[in-house]
């Protein structure tokens, strides 16, 4: 299992930044260079819990698939959600929102597992591990741009 943390510190409320956290057109507007969309399930809006999103994008050159539920939801503090579907073997990403000192800290835990055994194990420490962390850095660079501009 490979786990990413990662926090940013948003000058918005945290209303704003959960709602954003949570918002399909948002996330899109974030994932630009892998064309990322949403093409079943929810399309579009805010993500509630039990909502399905299924993305299709293109990474390391192939299309792929990814299902996603919202599993978990306390707003505005945390939300989760896991893969139903998809490369990994499997993915749950939990999303953690504190105001502090008049800003949110979003709080991101994503944690993955590969398959094919060994040769999986060997493209996470060398290539993906990296790209996952750069892939949800923009992310959250784009939210937070948004929600501090939207403030």
């Amino acid at each position: 299992m490979t786990t990413i943390q990662l926090v940013t510190e948003i000058s918005a409320p945290i209303d704003t930044c959960f709602d954003f956290s949570r918002d399909i057109d948002i996330h899109q507007l974030s994932t630009e260079k892998t064309n990322e969309r949403a093409i079943a399930g929810r399309t579009s809006g805010l993500c509630e819990l039990g909502a399905t999103v299924t993305w299709e994008a293109k990474h390391f050159g192939i299309k792929q698939h990814l299902t996603v539920q919202i599993t978990k939801l306390d707003k505005p503090y945390f939300f989760e959600d896991r893969m139903l579907k998809g490369a990994f073997k499997s993915m749950r990403h939990e999303h953690h929102f504190e105001e502090k000192n008049g800003k949110t800290i979003m709080r991101d835990q994503f944690e993955y597992e590969v398959p094919f055994g060994i040769l999986g194990q060997v493209f996470d420490k060398i290539i993906l591990k990296r790209y996952m962390t750069r892939f949800l850095l923009i992310r959250n660079k784009v939210l937070k741009s948004i929600a501090e501009k939207r403030k």
